[in-house]
């Protein structure tokens, strides 16, 4: 295997150690790029096909996810990659790879990281999530989900930006922001003549043009923000009507282009996205409040969903932002694209979330209305605030270590609180509270946790690219981790919240209430997985579940979540944040957790999948499609970073009866709803698919806060999409 380029770029590593850390990350993006650019392919009407899947062993990024497989954040390093490596070398690489490998498994950020946890954090989760053993708790060790300021980024262009960072603060920080500009335009540059070798002269002169002015058409303005947010290691791209709205409209006025051209250029955009595989991410977000020239946004908006509704792929995750008194075509141009199957738009009700982000945030209405969602759904403000890393909490099994005494059940393994388990709880309401104790204790210790993260991550990689479009950094001369942005928060993404409030709901009614189950039977059911007390499963299933529009049921529920999302809040001050705010966003972690998850008394089996986010668990809502949606739209809004909730409609309802589905949504969203995600199918396809295969290879799917074709999922992820009511 050639590892040239991993040498070359240690030993840049190596030799900038003394440097200031924005010195040094400049010298060393210099390295990746444009050495790693890919060949643009003849069919591409952009360059910067794939770019973030070219990462190899070692590098830098604010989070390199490669086909769904964490490797890290800022200097990554990759094992596998130099396993792999080292099991084709002869013996003189084979000591040479091994150096390397020693080098980076010291000095790759998420290493230094890890090193600074305190024993508090150290004794309460585990080593490694990906190991088989992960606990109620764990961070996510990534800088994902910014929002960079495309705006000024094609406004001003590569030249302005360069004349604001030499008339700014002249420190370290700031020449390394020259430098890193000046590596964006040779590789704009290193892509031209790529361009003129497959005889694309439109595409050449494009990337030519935007090293020396800002952009001027809809094709510049999409090739520099498309290239430089691959080169940031960016994923998600933000309000696209707003900053490339103007572009469409003076291309359209001036006759450069058609509506017809204008669509060939985003089936082309969208077509590069796809090929991205991001898998979480892609967001592309139109529509909302906000906008300064909303005509000419929503012509955008609609082509971006024809775009859309052409390209059946996974990205991007097109997101539709609503309210009262938008232009109409935007709402029925997103049913009309849903209703051909398609997963997207994504709909999201700016009548309820822009008060809600003010709220959670504590910030102004006119920032607000610049909230966007990114990744699997948790929201931030564009390019004014930053909201990762994530950690992540098991609610359903921070009930399991609460009823064990502080065990868990699978392995046996001591975690969490220990206060006696249920048989020390002789009301509900004293279990509920002991309850509330355990999940409290890891919210704190991973509240702790990312700001660890955040603040040594900052100290090792000051994110260049990034920081030059964050709002305050090139202002205060410090990077967006290190002081320069204003609101520097982090997300507690939320599992197995909904199985966690169906089992509690199931231990009040049968066991405390009806006393139909003892409590010492309940925990020798749960220990056997059920077997021999299949009775008694039957009688926890038969427990009225959340998901139905009743009172007290979900009243529990939103109790449960109201307490999670305020706890989470209040934790951002102590630990010295702007904010740290709970997500619910299932993707399929609700699946992956479920598997390290045992038996619970709302019936589910060990190691099954859990409910996804929000949603009732699978086939429990069980007086239509109306009390569902009720229940949904009754949580708080306040107080968290997003909340996903997925319908499953079938096609012949949209067929035949447009209006009323139309009317659902207008009566959810009015009574509160804050998003939804809908998937339309027929009733079969995903039996047929599990079947054949073959037969169904584009058949998408909502599994959370993504997409996915259908037939690629794991098994166990399928049976839980499965499970969801078709209605």
């Amino acid at each position: 295997m050639d590892i040239s380029y991993e040498i070359g770029f240690t030993r840049v590593h190596r030799e900038t150690a003394g440097l200031h850390p924005a010195k040094r990350e400049a010298a060393c993006l210099r390295a990746m790029y444009p050495r790693l650019c890919p060949e643009m392919q003849p069919r591409d009407l952009f360059a910067g096909r794939t770019l973030v899947m070219e990462y190899r062993g070692v590098g830098f990024s604010p989070d390199v996810t490669l086909y769904g497989l964490p490797h890290g954040m800022g200097y990554f390093y990759r094992e596998d990659f130099f396993q792999k490596a080292l099991a084709e070398a002869d013996a003189a690489q084979a000591e040479e790879i091994r150096a390397l490998m020693e080098y980076w498994r010291r000095e790759n950020t998420t290493a230094k990281v890890k090193a600074a946890f305190t024993p508090r954090i150290r004794e309460a989760l585990p080593s490694d999530q990906f190991a088989g053993d992960v606990g109620i708790g764990f961070p996510l060790y990534r800088m994902t989900g910014a929002y960079i300021d495309y705006e000024t980024l094609v406004r001003e262009g590569l030249p302005g930006l360069r004349d604001r960072a030499a008339k700014g603060i002249q420190n370290d920080f700031t020449a390394a922001l020259a430098d890193m500009l000046d590596m964006v335009g040779e590789c704009c540059l290193h892509y031209a003549a790529q361009a003129d070798a497959l005889g694309k002269p439109e595409a050449a002169q494009a990337l030519r043009a935007v090293t020396k002015r800002p952009p001027q058409t809809l094709r510049e303005a999409i090739q520099l923000t498309w290239l430089y947010g691959c080169l940031a290691g960016v994923m998600d791209y933000g309000r696209m009507d707003v900053y490339l709205g103007g572009f469409l409209a003076k291309d359209l006025q001036n006759g450069r282009l058609d509506r017809e051209g204008a669509l060939a250029l985003l089936v082309g955009l969208w077509e590069l996205m796809v090929a991205r595989r991001t898998v979480y991410h892609g967001r592309v977000v139109i529509g909302g409040m906000g906008r300064p020239n909303e005509r000419e946004a929503d012509e955008f908006a609609l082509l971006a969903m024809e775009a859309s509704r052409l390209v059946r792929g996974i990205e991007p995750q097109l997101t539709l932002r609503l309210y009262k008194g938008q232009d109409p075509r935007l709402y029925e141009k997103g049913l009309e694209v849903i209703a051909t199957g398609a997963t997207y738009p994504m709909l999201y009700n700016d009548d309820v979330n822009v008060p809600a982000v003010m709220t959670a945030f504590d910030i102004s209405r006119e920032d607000a209305e610049q909230y966007v969602p990114f990744g699997c759904g948790e929201y931030v403000i564009d390019h004014k605030s930053f909201g990762s890393p994530n950690g992540v909490i098991n609610m359903l099994k921070a009930l399991e270590a609460t009823l064990f005494d502080g065990r868990e059940l699978l392995k046996g393994h001591r975690m969490g609180l220990s206060e006696g388990g249920l048989l020390a709880f002789d009301t509900f309401e004293e279990l509920y509270a002991a309850y509330k104790r355990q999940a409290a204790h890891y919210i704190e210790v991973l509240a702790e946790t990312e700001k660890i993260i955040l603040d040594d991550t900052g100290r090792d990689a000051p994110f260049l690219m990034m920081s030059l479009l964050h709002d305050g950094c090139l202002e205060s001369g410090k990077g967006m981790l290190e002081g320069g942005l204003r609101w520097l928060g982090a997300t507690l993404e939320s599992y197995g919240n909904t199985n966690a409030v169906d089992s509690l709901q199931a231990i009040r009614e049968i066991v405390y209430e009806k006393k139909l189950v003892s409590r010492e039977t309940l925990l020798k059911a749960l220990q056997s997985d059920f077997e021999g007390y299949e009775a008694e499963r039957e009688l926890l299933l038969s427990a009225r579940k959340y998901g139905n529009n009743l009172p007290d049921v979900d009243g529990l529920a939103r109790d449960l979540h109201d307490f999670e999302a305020r706890c989470i809040r209040d934790q951002a001050a102590r630990v010295g944040l702007h904010s740290l705010l709970m997500v619910v966003i299932n993707n399929s972690a609700n699946t992956f957790l479920g598997r390290w998850t045992g038996a619970s008394a709302d019936g589910r089996r060990a190691r099954e999948y859990m409910a996804n986010a929000n949603n009732p668990v699978g086939g429990q809502d069980k007086r239509g499609v109306t009390a569902m949606l009720l229940s949904l739209a009754s949580f708080p809004s306040a107080h968290h970073a997003g909340t996903v909730q997925n319908l499953k409609l079938s096609r012949s309802l949209f067929r035949d009866a447009p209006d009323k589905v139309k009317a659902l949504m207008d009566t959810y969203f009015a009574l509160g709803g804050t998003q939804l995600m809908v998937n339309v199918l027929s009733r079969g396809d995903l039996e047929d698919a599990m079947a054949h295969p073959e037969r169904h290879q584009g058949l998408l799917v909502r599994v959370g806060g993504f997409s996915a074709y259908f037939v690629t999922l794991e098994k166990d992820v399928q049976m839980e999409i499965l499970s969801r009511t078709l209605h």
